[in-house]
C-alpha cells in the first residue's frame, strides 16, 4: 500500500466541482479501523456542505473530502479494535468531524461501521448507512411510533423516503406519502398505504390525524405539517431549521444557540399551537443501529433502491444528476472497483 490515495476534495465552499487528487492516506487512530472503500453513496448533505450551508453546525477546514457514507473492506485495525478484523466487509457513516469517503481509503471509528449484510453487494450496502439511520432514528428514536400509528413521510421516492417507507410499515403503521403520479407503483410496492400526489393535492388539505410528520423539504412544506398532526404528535425534520434547543445538545455556543432560537420561533410557535412537539435531526452515527438496519434487511424486510450507479471519475456527473433532485432512490458511486 502505498502512503498517498486518490480523494475528492473541495478547496473552498461553493465549489460547484469536486477535484480527484492524491492525499495523504489517513492516519489510523487507537480504535479505527482502516476500509478500502468500494462504494459510497451520494446524500444532500454533500451538497449542503458543498454549498457552505451548514458551516454554523460543521465548520470544516479546506481543503475538504466529501462523502458521507460507504462500504468496503477493513485492511488495518487499531490496536483497541477487537470487534472486527482484516478483511472484514463492513459499511458505516462516519462520525460529521472525519468525513470523506469519496476517496480510496478511509479511517473511522470502529463504533460507527457494522458488517455489511451477507445478502447485499458493497454498492448496495454503500446506498444504506445514512438515509437507513436517519429514518431509524426519526421513526424509532425521535417520534417512538407503534404499530397502529399513523405517520406522513415526505417525497416517498426519494433516498429517505424510499427506506424510511419500508421502515415505518416493519413497525407496523400506516404510512401516507407524497410524491409524483409516476412514483406511485414505486411507493407503492414499498408499502405506502396513502399516496398524495403533489402536484395536484395539497397533503395539509387531505389528512388530518396523524401521530407524526417525517419531514424532507422544509420550508412551507414543513409549516404545513403542522395542520396535519394531532395533539401529542411529532413532526420531525432534516430540511427545516435548527432549534436553540439543537444547538445547546450540540454544544454550540450560547450566541449559536440564541441564533437558531431567533430562526426556528416560527415553527416552535405553529408546534405550540398544534400541540405537537418539533425536532430538527441531524442524524448520528451509531454502529449498534447499523447492525438492527442488517438484521432486518438480511430478514428481506429492508432493501435499499438504487437509481443509478456511477464510476469514481465520473463522480462531479453524479453530483449534477443528483441536484436535480429526480433521482428514485440512492446515486451510488462505485470507487473500489473502477
Amino acid at each position: 500500500m502505498t502512503n498517498t490515495m486518490q480523494a475528492a476534495q473541495i478547496n473552498h465552499y461553493h465549489q460547484n466541482q469536486l477535484v480527484i487528487q492524491p492525499t495523504p492516506l489517513p492516519r489510523l487512530q487507537a480504535n479505527d479501523v482502516l476500509v478500502k472503500i468500494m462504494a459510497a453513496s451520494i446524500n444532500p448533505l454533500d451538497l449542503k456542505i458543498m454549498a457552505g450551508g451548514l458551516k454554523l453546525i460543521l465548520p470544516y477546514q479546506m481543503p475538504l473530502t466529501l462523502g458521507n457514507d460507504f462500504a468496503g473492506e477493513v485492511v488495518a485495525v487499531g490496536p483497541n479494535v477487537t470487534q472486527f478484523k482484516i478483511g472484514d466487509a463492513v459499511y458505516g457513516r462516519p462520525r460529521k468531524s472525519r468525513i470523506g469517503t469519496f476517496a480510496e481509503y478511509l479511517a473511522v471509528n470502529a463504533e460507527d461501521i457494522a458488517l455489511k449484510p451477507q445478502n447485499l453487494d458493497y454498492q448496495q450496502a454503500a446506498a444504506l448507512p445514512l438515509v437507513g439511520l436517519t429514518s431509524y432514528q426519526a421513526l424509532h428514536d425521535l417520534m417512538d411510533l407503534h404499530p397502529g400509528q399513523k405517520v406522513l413521510i415526505q417525497g416517498g421516492a426519494g433516498g429517505i423516503g424510499t427506506l424510511a417507507i419500508q421502515l415505518a410499515k416493519s413497525m407496523g403503521t400506516f404510512v401516507a406519502t407524497t410524491a409524483s403520479r409516476k412514483n406511485f407503483e414505486l411507493v407503492t410496492t414499498l408499502g405506502a398505504d396513502r399516496v398524495i400526489d403533489y402536484h395536484t393535492e395539497n397533503f395539509a388539505e387531505v389528512l388530518s390525524d396523524y401521530d407524526a410528520v417525517f419531514d424532507t423539504r422544509g420550508g412551507h412544506t414543513l409549516e404545513q405539517a403542522f395542520r396535519v398532526v394531532k395533539p401529542g404528535g411529532h413532526v420531525v425534520s432534516i430540511s427545516g431549521l435548527p432549534t436553540a434547543q439543537f444547538a445547546k445538545d450540540y454544544g454550540l455556543p450560547r450566541w449559536k444557540q440564541a441564533l437558531f432560537g431567533l430562526a426556528s420561533h416560527q415553527l416552535m410557535r405553529l408546534a405550540r399551537q398544534s400541540q405537537a412537539t418539533y425536532h430538527f435531526l441531524f442524524m448520528w452515527p451509531s454502529g449498534q443501529e447499523l447492525q438492527l438496519l442488517t438484521n432486518l434487511v438480511e430478514r428481506q424486510t429492508l432493501r435499499p433502491l438504487i437509481d443509478r450507479v456511477f464510476t469514481f471519475d465520473h463522480l462531479n456527473q453524479a453530483l449534477d444528476y443528483s441536484r436535480k433532485g429526480h433521482a428514485r432512490g440512492k446515486v451510488v458511486i462505485n470507487i473500489g472497483e473502477r
